[in-house]
């Protein structure tokens, strides 16, 4: 394997993007990076990588959804990223990626982490932002407004994908976990930074959709309690939360309807299983023991 290091001393690399570029499509290679604080926007489309943070990693960019570029387009969502990888294999261990934009409100979307790879690991992974923080590709087949997924990977096929979570941080407020990808987070602490939807799901019926097991869901606001844990992107997308804790910011139903779309809602999926809560929606939504070892069943491979 390939061994290439980042850092401001004398490291191979002084910036990430370079060591990127240095390595061949299909050659396997590991990127170490020293502590400190990589103001970059960085994309990745290598088949095989380990990219592992030694100290406090931070890598950090600011660009938002509403930013105007070319021919008096928004920058849009899908190239807000500060970190794009596709490939067949990744493992991101010890880092924090951020969008620092600001607030959907005010700058639209930012994502911190966008993965189009066919399975990826990260352990101990911190993803900061606020609107549309972590982006787990495929997109939905079609969109619904005009350049809506104007960005990298468009224009290709929807391919299915696998992402491993565990013991990571991701903070956001609006719909911050979202996208089409199957995704596992183990043992994750999920932070709402204010009012919003947790999870955003879109992938198709006969795909895992999101778990979380073991995860607690908090928040860093004081008051807040309208939050909640989905709102369907598409009509078949998935969301499950087995044996997780919930703050007093989850509001009482768990999930609602993307705007105009309530005719939907009925075919997406919505399920708990022996979680810990104030709110009702842990009777509303509870999977039978059948429906839980169904889907056990399913995921013990990966995890």
């Amino acid at each position: 394997m390939l061994k290439i290091t980042v850092g401001k001393n004398d490291e191979d690399y002084t910036t990430i993007q370079e060591a990127l570029n240095a390595v061949p499509y299909d050659t396997e290679a590991e990127i170490i990076i020293s502590e400190g604080i990589y103001k970059e926007k960085i994309f990745s489309d290598k088949s095989s990588l380990v990219i592992r943070g030694i100290g406090n990693v931070l890598i950090t960019y600011s660009d938002s959804g509403y930013d105007i570029l070319d021919r008096n387009r928004k920058r849009g969502t899908f190239r807000s990223y500060t970190a794009f990888f596709s490939g067949k294999k990744l493992k991101l261990e010890n880092l924090t990626i951020a969008n620092s934009a600001g607030e959907g409100f005010r700058v639209g979307q930012g994502i911190a982490l966008y993965l189009d790879v066919e399975h990826s690991v990260l352990n101990d992974v911190h993803l900061i932002g606020h609107q549309d923080t972590l982006f787990l590709a495929p997109l939905p087949d079609e969109e619904r407004e005009t350049y809506g997924f104007y960005g990298p990977r468009h224009l290709l096929p929807r391919k299915q994908t696998m992402s491993i979570f565990r013991h990571c941080i991701i903070e956001g407020t609006v719909d911050f976990i979202f996208g089409g990808g199957n995704a596992i987070f183990s043992e994750c602490e999920i932070i709402s930074c204010g009012p919003g939807y947790i999870t955003a799901p879109s992938g198709l019926k006969e795909w895992l959709g999101m778990i979380f097991i073991h995860c607690r869901f908090s928040h860093n606001i004081k008051g807040l309690n309208d939050v909640y844990l989905m709102r369907p992107w598409r009509i078949e997308g998935k969301s499950y939360f087995i044996s997780c804790n919930f703050d007093d910011h989850i509001a009482e139903c768990g999930a609602v309807s993307w705007p105009g779309r309530d005719d939907e809602f009925i075919q997406c999926t919505f399920k708990t299983y022996d979680c810990t809560a104030e709110a009702a929606f842990t009777d509303n939504y509870e999977m039978s023991s059948i429906e839980f070892n169904t889907l056990m069943k399913n995921i013990t491979k990966y995890i």
